[in-house]
């Protein structure tokens, strides 16, 4: 199976001008390192910095709570303490999701435009 993507890989390839070359090359899978970095390009990556900024702060608070769940003796303030623990581990999952989310649509896209990209050289070679 392998051996057939490559095949059309190169059969695609091959009816590509440079250009085009260039452009589907770019369009190949990313380990998870590259779809992170990705995230921080586009006309999104503020947001992303924003999320991780507000997910640092949320961590902070985090660590803070447990030092005090651990130093309080009353049982109204374990109470306190374990439910900010409980809410900060919440707000970090959720905001991971969302970054997840965000990796996982621009694969998505990625995948569209080599499809765009395989439609417009087999048309092109069909009208000719």
């Amino acid at each position: 199976m392998k051996n057939e993507f490559e095949k059309i890989d190169e059969l695609i390839k091959e009816a590509l001008t440079e250009e085009e070359s260039i452009f589907y090359d770019n369009l190949e899978e990313q380990n998870v390192f590259q779809m992170l970095g990705g995230l921080f390009q586009g006309k999104n990556k503020w947001i992303m910095f924003l999320m991780n900024f507000v997910m640092l702060i949320v961590f902070g608070f985090l660590i803070y709570s447990v030092v005090q769940f651990f130093d309080t003796e009353q049982t109204n303030e374990v109470i306190r303490w374990s439910l900010s623990i409980i809410t900060c581990l919440l707000v970090i999952s959720m905001l991971k999701m969302f970054l997840w989310m965000q990796m996982d649509k621009n694969s998505i896209k990625r995948e569209i435009k080599r499809m765009e990209l395989q439609i417009s050289t087999l048309s092109s070679k069909l009208s000719k």
